[in-house]
């Protein structure tokens, strides 16, 4: 008589299981995709902000320190863009410089934020804790920014970005701009991490409570 067949039994250890919480990533990518979108409709005309009429030399360096303070209150998310274009624009100069930044984020993420958490890390056979992951990726990232070009480099990114801002808001004059002083300052554009980082975890809180 045959023999009958053997029926295949899968083994709930080997099956592939996605490195991340998908709902958690997707979540964070979702706020934080509709909260920079909203953050950029707040900015300001840039004819407004490049008008040759409105600019005049201050006449102190404390009248300079105010037009400073008001002209960030209204052009917060043009300056906020313009570092972030001198800070692009250095890192595409320098690709090198540009893919360990960004090898660095995605081990953050795929290696520690939105690492489910019954997945531990697993390198070479060996099983690493959440706190021995995160004390790799805390020296990894002192390394990278502290003991290589990439941190000279955002730095002086960020000086000339700085300084362009400074000149501007120093030598624009702010009294034909509305300034709203009820408007919070963490509205919009800069509350994105904080708000995007609370809907990942609200996303992933249903995923943690089923395990357990």
């Amino acid at each position: 008589m045959a023999s009958p067949p053997t029926l295949p039994i899968s083994n709930p250890q080997s099956e592939s299981q996605p490195p991340i919480a998908t709902p958690a990533f997707r979540a964070f990518i979702h706020r934080l995709s509709s909260n920079i979108r909203r953050g950029f409709s707040q900015r300001r005309p840039w004819t407004e902000l490049l008008d040759r009429s409105s600019f005049a030399r201050p006449d102190s360096l404390t009248d300079a320190a105010s037009r400073i303070r008001k002209n960030f209150s209204y052009f917060r998310i043009n300056y906020i863009s313009l570092l972030a274009l001198s800070v692009a624009f250095s890192l595409l100069s320098h690709p090198f410089s540009l893919l360990v930044l960004l090898s660095l984020l995605a081990a953050w993420l795929f290696l520690y934020a939105f690492r489910p958490s019954d997945q531990p890390v697993v390198i070479a056979g060996r099983t690493f804790s959440d706190r021995e992951t995160m004390g790799i990726l805390v020296v990894a990232t002192i390394v990278v920014v502290f003991l290589t070009s990439v941190g000279s480099l955002l730095i002086s990114a960020l000086l000339v970005g700085l300084a362009v801002v400074c000149t501007h808001g120093a030598f624009r004059l702010p009294e034909d701009l509305f300034l709203d002083e009820q408007e919070p300052m963490n509205s919009g554009f800069l509350s994105f991490l904080g708000g995007a980082a609370s809907s990942a975890a609200a996303a992933a809180a249903p995923t943690v409570a089923a395990h357990v």
